[in-house]
């Protein structure tokens, strides 16, 4: 049976199970479609949590994040799980405790203002959309690889699929969904990890191999790790080279960022009690940290096969040649990513391709023909433009632009040539620059299989993991939307006195517009992924968590402070981020990058922390400059804070 074949029935069989149990879970209520009918253990809850919060971010990218970079990437993980921490002792079980269903119906109530619910609404709705763009585009990427279709066509099954779930299931079938989701990503990710920490240091358990020996050496993996990276030129990976000031606000951001999300907040609305609610956030916990302990076993042990598989004979000898690459089963997988355009050893375009040959007469490329045998175009003393229409001719034929051989020695030659040591090294060798030009961080968990030589059935596991993380949290997502829209802005302001019938078919009308919206965006994504997630965690923490935390804790904000602190929060990062990202990501509109920001090393990915700061500052300025909150309010705020019932707030639903 071929991998595609196997791709097929992991995948299908995985998407039978999820609209399987939504049809059986399916809302019939709005307490159903909102809240889950406030019936969900804590176990499963915690589950449901997990999945709705282990985005393709956490399944595809994080683990790439931290093979390329190292310990500063920790903060990756310190902050998200921290997040869960501040959930489960600051905001889950008072917001139970209010018993409303929505984050923008507790602000609009406790708040005592329209205006603050809807300015609720306006940062949840722009938090949430921005998320859900990356988790669209990521199901773009893994239906492309695995079901051999465009990024296009996988995208738009993606979000057939979830709107089949998410529309009728509601939160009670979302809720149930996740926890089959959750199930299917944890076995993606750990079994892949097993294999390869018993390969490389016959421990099966990943985060304890990555302390152990390496099998072949005998040395200490991660000893090993920092020798063969510093020998061609990159960082030491165990070791902290970036600015720890911006390194701790990143971490603060994320981890208030993950506190003020609001459809993870939303789970915690579906519990029975308030007691319920912390368990939710413990057992989440528990959950997220199986793969998040994981992580940096799987980003270490996959950054040395990789360098091993480039340097198969030790840094000091000869790299990997391209015939090698061409016919020798261990890469067959390079061929298959170098086709999504994530993995390459030539220059994106012909243009560029071209260029270097005009200038460098002993440089070739070489073009992968649909049969895999390579054709080579040698430079030949002539100008840029004749060899690109050589080029251009040999694409239109079908072939892909393969390797450009800088130095013309058939190796491809992979080493950081940005460091001044290495530059040396490389002209006494004879290099003429790294040829292993691109390694998108998104596919290393989606290849580590293949890179590790696997078995077939892992890759097709791999596959459903995958989508199971980008499904479930695009799902959560677009609830929240769905109900700010129809609990918040219809039934809180436009018509307060519509059925539940009337409200549950405008949430379903809701989630299917953002679905449509979502696909848009994620076939013309605005940035990156990490620009749209960095967004939605500055918004987040900026906005939401900090009107949340003063509507709880404090009896000294009144409505007028917290419209103004969330604005105040919500502008200045916007228009932070926009300064480096480009204003709306229209390329070539910054005026700063994170390279060179604006405000000392505060990169726009860590200006979170500050927003949060600025709508505290803000709303407390502002309060103290208007009238005090009413009494009914300050009892309403104290009696939440008792930990006793789940209160009579959600009487009136």
């Amino acid at each position: 049976m071929d991998q595609f074949t196997i791709n097929l029935l992991f995948v299908g069989a995985s998407f039978a199970l999820y609209i399987g149990i939504a049809i059986w879970a399916r809302a019939g209520s709005t307490s159903e479609f909102y809240a889950a009918g406030r019936g969900v253990h804590p176990v499963t809850n915690g589950m449901a949590t997990a999945a709705d919060w282990m985005s393709a971010a956490s399944f595809i990218s994080m683990a790439g994040l931290i093979a390329f970079t190292g310990y500063d990437n920790s903060s990756y993980l310190m902050g998200w799980t921290g997040g869960y921490v501040l959930l489960a002792l600051l905001l889950a079980p008072y917001l139970r405790k209010f018993g409303k269903f929505t984050v923008s119906e507790f602000i609009g109530d406790r708040f005592y203002s329209p205006t603050a619910r809807m300015v609720a609404v306006i940062c949840l709705i722009v938090a949430s959309t921005t998320y859900v763009i990356g988790q669209m585009t990521g199901v773009g990427v893994a239906f492309g690889r695995f079901l051999e279709v465009s990024n296009t066509t996988g995208l738009l099954i993606g979000a057939c699929v979830v709107f089949a779930y998410a529309v009728f299931g509601g939160m009670k079938g979302v809720t149930y969904t996740q926890v089959a989701q959750y199930c299917v990503l944890i076995m993606a990710y750990t079994i892949p990890a097993i294999f390869i920490s018993l390969q490389l240091t016959g421990n099966p358990v990943p985060p304890l191999g990555l302390f152990g020996d390496h099998v072949a050496s005998g040395e200490p993996l991660l000893s090993k790790l920092d020798a063969i990276v510093v020998e061609l030129g990159f960082a030491e990976y165990t070791t902290h080279h970036a600015d720890t000031f911006n390194m701790v606000l990143f971490t603060l951001s994320l981890m208030i960022g993950t506190a003020g999300l609001p459809h993870v907040i939303m789970r915690f609305f579906t519990v029975p009690r308030v007691a319920d609610a912390r368990w939710s956030a413990g057992w989440a916990l528990v959950f997220i940290a199986l793969l998040y302990l994981t992580a940096p076993a799987v980003g270490a042990m996959a950054r040395l096969n990789i360098t091993e598989l480039m340097w198969p004979d030790g840094t000091n000898a000869e790299a990997v040649s391209v015939e090698q690459v061409k016919n020798a089963p261990e890469y067959d997988w390079m061929e298959t990513w170098e086709k999504t355009g994530l993995l390459s050893f030539a220059p994106e375009t012909s243009t560029e391709a071209a260029a270097f040959l005009a200038a460098n007469p002993q440089a070739t490329v070489s073009l992968l023909q649909p049969d895999h045998n390579l054709v080579t175009i040698a430079p030949d003393g002539r100008g840029e433009a004749e060899i690109q229409a050589q080029i251009d001719a040999s694409i239109a034929e079908g072939n892909i632009l393969h390797h450009l051989d800088k130095n013309g020695d058939g190796l491809i030659q992979y080493y950081n040539d940005r460091n001044a040591d290495m530059q040396a090294k490389a002209a006494e060798n004879g290099w003429n620059g790294n040829e292993f030009v691109e390694f998108n961080r998104d596919i290393l968990v989606l290849a580590n299989p293949e890179i590790a030589n696997l078995p077939s059935w892992v890759i097709g596991l791999v596959a459903a993991g995958g989508l199971a993380a980008a499904l479930s949290t695009a799902a959560g997502l677009l609830l929240a939307i769905s109900s700010a829209v129809s609990h918040d802005l219809i039934k809180g302001q436009l018509n307060p006195s519509i059925s539940e019938k009337g409200e549950l078919m405008w949430a379903r009308i809701a989630m299917a517009i953002a679905i449509v919206v979502a696909t848009y965006l994620g076939l013309n994504p605005p940035g990156f992924a990490a620009q749209t997630v960095a967004l939605a965690f500055g918004l987040a923490a900026a906005s939401i968590f900090p009107a949340l935390m003063m509507g709880i804790f404090s009896t000294r904000v009144n409505n007028t402070g917290a419209v103004a602190g969330m604005l105040a929060g919500l502008i200045v990062t916007l228009v932070y981020i926009f300064l480096h990202k480009g204003w709306f990501f229209i390329p070539d509109t910054n005026a700063f990058t994170d390279a060179d920001p604006l405000l000392g090393s505060i990169k726009s990915t860590s200006f979170g922390a500050v927003g949060a700061a600025i709508n505290f500052a803000v709303a407390y300025l502002v309060s103290g400059m208007t009238k005090p909150i009413p009494q009914d309010i300050v009892e309403l705020v104290e009696s939440v804070r008792i930990p006793r019932g789940a209160g009579a707030a959600a009487a009136d639903h």
